[in-house]
């Protein structure tokens, strides 16, 4: 298996889920906060998914 740096847009957006995870866990807004972890978990599959499949 041949793993492949992901490309910058969708470095990005992983990026953006996790901070939106984070700050939704630490301060209360209202969709962030119920699903903070969800915004993490799609943020590492994407990171992950990125990483496995060339031009992602």
């Amino acid at each position: 298996m041949k793993l492949t740096p992901p490309k910058v847009l969708t470095w990005w957006i992983a990026v953006i889920l996790g901070a939106l995870a984070l700050v939704g866990t630490l301060v209360t807004i209202p969709f962030v906060s119920t699903y903070a972890i969800w915004f993490a978990i799609v943020g590492l599959a994407l990171l992950a998914l990125a990483s496995l499949i060339k031009g992602l």
